[in-house]
């Protein structure tokens, strides 16, 4: 299929899977679609899986849309609380199309629990609460890091606000195998074309692994990109399939530069257990090393300092007083990194917590983490390569054969997951199968289809000029607002002065800390500066009071203590009891 076949099929307002071989132009087409939808005033969510690819597509993780964040499950104050948070709630009522790019890299349980949140909010039974969703990806990249044997879980059909959201059951390891997805009934889109790679040859071995026809001919290619230790230059990316090679490239490489080490020790709150739980899943180290010239990978979002979970930089200081580092990012920007916080709720409170600046070392990285890149040139060793698809999310990393280097490989490195393989031709068949039957649709009958959807979504079918000029001023005052009001903030004004010099009422203003809180924009800890003794002081009994009453009403928590706090002291505490 091509692209401008999958556009059509996109604007009847469908569901859709759109799929294709890295480079076959699949955020091309989004981009098309959002502009499309945007220019007729109809509401778009952009997500993505991870923080690197969300900031491809100008959008931000499904977990923080939905309000699911680190949660592996749902019980039903869980979802409670996030269908009350002012910010989901918002998001979610008022869009009419949902993407969630690189699917393949979410658990077919994350899907579920933002198909049961999507649902809760818009009060619908219907997949995704009636909202077009858009899966884009390619499940021949690695799925999910999960230990196998642990229990995915589903959504009832009958029931989805009860007090079991979700019963144990096991399901697969792939978004596909999810119960959301078959209520979705999305129809493929497997893109054909390829406009990413220059090179023939490359493509054509990335192509002949994915048929599973990979041959000596491949080999021979890969044998010319072969390269010797120590003979690529130190800067270059290095991937490996395991973390123990990773560690050891990158502390031999710290050893080299001949400046002081900088110590961090991470610091854990909570029960023993939970918080040694918390450090097997945090990418940075118990104790992170850094020294002036190191390379870095951030392991944390920050959209306020402008780096997200894969990051790459450089340390090229250290903050005076405090010695947190200063990274150089690939794209020239600098930004200190502060200590972040990784915690583990259970029923609204925090049973554990771990703290740590949130880097790891990278002159070298795994397999895993390079999902979502897209690299000029890295080296390679894939001699050790345990899982299926290891290889060729590896070698798809690179843009053109001589950007490869290879340390070594073994056979296993070019076999592909044999469900994955079977799952991409019924894929395809499918793909071919709704080519086929839309393009047996009259064009008008195809265009009636078309503008049903916008006007269904509150869209406008034929824009004027002046209309396109008036959703696109609406959308760059709403950004231009919130971020005029973040430089104020970053000046260290409170909102009391904000307000003030932008002739704005309090309310609003502190509406906009809100939702830069819950971007990312803005630190929780940050909230210290406005946080006055007697607030400070009920903050315990506040943040008690909305437990107790399970709720994030402010007026049934006002009415809990006879007006005793004001909705502005309780809309604080709400803010800092978190999301």
């Amino acid at each position: 299929m091509i692209q401008d076949e999958a556009l059509q099929i996109l604007k009847t307002g469908a569901n859709v899977f759109l799929t294709g071989e890295p480079g076959a132009g699949k955020t091309h087409t989004i981009n098309e679609y959002v502009s499309y939808l945007r220019s007729r005033g109809v509401e778009v969510a952009i997500t993505a899986s991870t923080g690197i690819a969300a900031t491809h597509i100008g959008g931000m993780t499904i977990h923080s849309w939905s309000g699911i964040g680190i949660r592996k499950s749902l019980t039903k104050y869980d979802l409670d609380k996030i269908s009350t948070s002012e910010y989901v709630t918002r998001r979610v009522s008022k869009a009419k199309v949902l993407v969630i790019d690189e699917v393949s890299m979410l658990g077919p349980n994350t899907i579920d629990m933002v198909d049961a949140v999507c649902r809760e909010v818009r009060r619908s039974t219907e997949a995704f609460g009636g909202l077009q969703v858009i899966f884009v990806g390619d499940f021949f990249q690695l799925p999910p890091i999960t230990k196998r044997d642990i229990l995915n879980t589903k959504v009832p059909e009958d029931d989805y606000n009860q007090d079991a959201l979700f019963e144990a059951k096991p399901l697969g390891i792939f978004a596909y195998e999810s119960e959301s997805w078959a209520r979705a009934q999305p129809i493929t889109c497997y893109l054909s074309e390829q406009y990413r790679q220059d090179d023939d040859t490359f493509l054509s071995i990335l192509s002949s692994i994915r048929s599973n026809t990979f041959d000596e001919d491949m080999f021979e290619h890969l044998e010319a990109r072969r390269v010797e230790v120590g003979k690529t230059s130190a800067k270059m990316l290095k991937l490996f399939s395991r973390n123990v090679d990773v560690d050891s490239v990158n502390n031999a490489m710290l050893e080299k530069i001949k400046e002081e080490k900088e110590f961090y020790r991470m610091v854990g709150t909570g029960r023993d257990i939970i918080v040694e739980t918390l450090k097997k899943g945090c990418l940075s180290p118990d104790t992170l090393v850094l020294k002036l010239g190191a390379e870095v990978m951030c392991t944390k979002n920050n959209q306020k300092e402008g780096y997200v979970n894969g990051t790459l930089g450089t340390i090229v200081g250290f903050a005076s007083g405090t010695r947190y580092p200063i990274v150089e990012s690939r794209n020239g920007k600098k930004f200190t990194v502060e200590p972040a916080e990784w915690a583990l709720e259970e029923n609204g409170k925090v049973r554990a917590s771990i703290s740590q600046i949130p880097l790891r070392l990278a002159w070298a990285i795994t397999v895993h983490k390079s999902q979502g890149m897209s690299l000029d040139e890295a080296v390679m060793d894939l001699s050790d390569v345990f899982e299926y698809g290891q290889g060729y999310v590896a070698l798809s990393r690179v843009r053109r054969l001589s950007g490869l280097h290879l340390l070594g490989w073994n056979r296993r490195a070019f076999e592909v997951h044999p469900q994955i393989f079977s799952q991409d031709q019924i894929f395809k068949e499918q793909s071919s199968a709704a080519e086929i039957e839309f393009s047996k649709l009259p064009k008008n009958e195809l265009q009636k289809m078309h503008d049903n959807f916008i006007r269904a979504s509150g869209g406008v079918v034929n824009p004027s000029p002046d209309f396109q000029k008036k959703v696109k001023d609406k959308k760059g005052s709403k950004v231009d607002t919130k971020e005029l009001t973040l430089d104020m903030w970053n000046e260290g004004r409170d909102i009391v002065e904000i307000a003030k010099l932008r002739k704005l009422k309090e309310s609003t203003i502190f509406t906009h800390i809100e939702e830069l809180v819950e971007d990312e924009k803005i630190p929780i800890g940050e909230l210290s500066r406005i946080l006055d003794k007697k607030t400070d002081k009920a903050l315990p009994a506040i943040h008690k009071a909305f437990h107790k009453l399970d709720t994030r009403s402010l007026s049934a928590v006002f009415e809990h203590f006879d007006g005793k706090y004001s909705y502005d002291e309780l809309r604080l505490a709400r803010l800092l009891l978190g999301e």
